[in-house]
């Protein structure tokens, strides 16, 4: 897969985690949200009060588990990044958490709270 393809491909999949969320009771505040030397967010929603911040990571290949692709050094970017977007947004008063929308052979599956 080349560059232009993979950039679609990860587009297309953060459509599809969209619209599950969005038929789960999330509502969407942001997506591809990005803070400088800190990273980027996907997809920031919102449901019970709760802030999520939320990675989408996919494959299309049946043997590799895109979980895998969440690593402690994109996690303390993710971190950061959320800590910045509260900041910034003044919505320190809100509990959130950091959760991974996973897409996998047309599966899509979310683990919550990611950082515990």
């Amino acid at each position: 897969m080349d560059r232009n393809q993979f950039k679609i491909f990860g587009n297309q999949s953060e459509d599809l985690a969209t619209k599950f969320l969005e038929n789960n009771g999330f509502r969407i505040m942001d997506r591809n949200f990005y803070a400088k030397k800190m990273g980027e967010i996907d997809i920031i929603a919102i449901k019970d009060e709760i802030i999520h911040f939320i990675e989408v990571k996919s494959s299309s290949n049946n043997n590799y588990e895109p979980i895998y692709n969440i690593t402690p050094l994109k996690l303390r970017k993710i971190i950061k990044s959320s800590q910045y977007y509260l900041k910034q947004k003044k919505l320190t008063n809100l509990a959130f958490c950091i959760d991974a929308l996973i897409i996998k052979n047309g599966e899509i599956d979310m683990i919550e709270n990611i950082t515990i």
